[in-house]
C-alpha cells in the first residue's frame, strides 16, 4: 500500500510533463505556422508614397494605426510600379475601406468609401477614385486618399476578388442571415450591385456584412479549435493577401496579439457620408459630404472613435438586416 502511494507522486508528475509537453508543441506549432504564414504573404514594394514629412498628413495620436484595405476587380497579384502583375488601366480597385484601430487595440472601426467618389488625383485632375490606383497603383491611391481625408495611412492590405472566395472555403463556408455560402456564392453577393435598389451604396453593405460575418466565422471555436481548418485558413492569407513592404513579420505578429481579444461585435462598419450621386464630365459620380465626413476623419486622427461613435453624429452603423 504504502509503495502504491510512493508511485503515485511519480504518476501525477509524469502525466503533467506528458500535457506541458504536448501544450508547448502546440504553441511550438502555432510559432512557426504563424511565421510560415507571414513569410509568406507578399510585400508590396513601395507600396506607399515616398513624400517628405512635411507634405504627409500628421500621423495619429498615440498608438492608433490606419489601414487602408484595397479589394481589386482583377484577379493578380498587386504590384505598386509597373511590371509583370501591376499595368496601367489593367485594373481598378472595387473596394476602398479605411480601417482605424486605436491605442488600446480593443475594438476596430472600418469606413467603406465609395470607388466612384469624385476626387482629386495628384497629377492627374479630377476623376473617380479608383481611377488612381490604375494609373499609378498603390502609393498614388494611398496619397489621393490622405490628401482628401487628411489621415495618414500607416499600411495597407490588397486582396482581390479571389481572394474572397478562398478565403471562404478555408473556413468551411460562411453564413450570411441564415444561409451558409461557400466561395462561390459569397463572391457572387459581393460583387452583385445591378439588381439592388441603392445601387454600389447597397453593394458596400454587403462587402461590410460579409467581412463581418468571415471574421465572425474566422473567431469561431469551430475554426479556431480545428486544427486542419486553421491550417487551411493560415495557408490561404499567405497565398492571398499583400501587405505593404514596411509591415514587418514582427509587425504583424505583434498586431495579432494584441488583438486577442477583438471580436466581430467589436468592429464597427459604416460608408463615408456622402451627399449623393452625380454627373460630371459625362461620368456618373459619388459626391462626398465633405462637411460631415470631417468629424469622421478627425475622430479617426485623434484616436476618439469610441467617443465620437457614441456622440450621436457619426454616419449610420451597419445593421443586422443587410439587402
Amino acid at each position: 500500500m504504502r509503495r502504491s502511494r510512493r508511485r503515485w507522486p511519480r504518476i501525477l508528475l509524469g502525466v503533467t510533463a506528458a500535457l506541458l509537453a504536448l501544450v508547448l508543441a502546440g504553441i511550438g506549432w502555432l510559432w512557426w505556422k504563424t511565421e510560415q504564414t507571414f513569410d509568406s504573404v507578399d510585400r508590396i514594394p513601395d507600396a506607399l508614397p515616398d513624400l517628405p514629412e512635411e507634405e504627409q498628413p500628421p500621423r495619429s495620436a498615440g498608438d492608433a494605426q490606419i489601414y487602408l484595405l484595397i479589394g481589386l476587380d482583377a484577379e493578380s497579384e498587386p504590384d505598386a510600379g509597373p511590371g509583370p502583375a501591376w499595368q496601367a488601366g489593367a485594373a481598378r480597385s472595387d473596394t476602398m475601406m479605411l480601417m482605424h484601430i486605436p491605442g488600446d487595440r480593443s475594438s476596430a472601426t472600418l469606413v467603406s468609401i465609395p470607388r466612384d467618389t469624385w476626387v482629386e488625383i495628384p497629377g492627374h485632375g479630377e476623376a473617380k477614385l479608383n481611377a488612381a490606383y490604375s494609373w499609378g497603383g498603390t502609393p498614388l491611391l494611398v496619397r489621393t486618399v490622405q490628401e482628401y481625408t487628411d489621415l495618414r495611412i500607416d499600411h495597407l492590405a490588397v486582396l482581390d476578388w479571389s481572394g474572397f472566395r478562398e478565403l471562404t472555403d478555408a473556413v468551411g463556408g460562411v453564413t450570411i442571415d441564415g444561409r451558409t455560402m461557400n466561395g462561390k456564392q459569397a463572391l457572387a453577393y459581393v460583387r452583385e450591385r445591378k439588381n439592388l435598389p441603392q445601387g454600389d451604396f447597397d453593394r458596400t453593405r454587403r462587402q461590410q456584412h460579409f467581412l463581418r460575418s468571415l471574421l465572425a466565422q474566422t473567431l469561431s471555436g469551430d475554426t479556431m479549435t480545428d486544427v486542419g481548418r486553421l491550417n487551411g485558413l493560415m495557408e490561404t492569407i499567405g497565398e492571398v493577401v499583400s501587405v505593404d513592404d514596411r509591415l514587418s513579420n514582427g509587425d504583424m505578429r505583434a498586431l495579432a496579439w494584441e488583438l486577442r481579444s477583438v471580436r466581430s461585435s467589436d468592429i464597427s462598419f459604416m460608408n463615408a457620408p456622402v451627399i449623393g450621386t452625380g454627373t460630371v464630365q459625362g461620368q456618373s459620380v459619388v459626391l462626398l459630404d465633405w462637411e460631415a465626413a470631417a468629424p469622421l476623419w478627425d475622430a479617426m486622427r485623434t484616436d476618439t472613435m469610441e467617443e465620437f461613435l457614441a456622440s450621436g453624429e457619426a454616419p449610420p452603423l451597419l445593421g443586422q438586416t443587410v439587402r
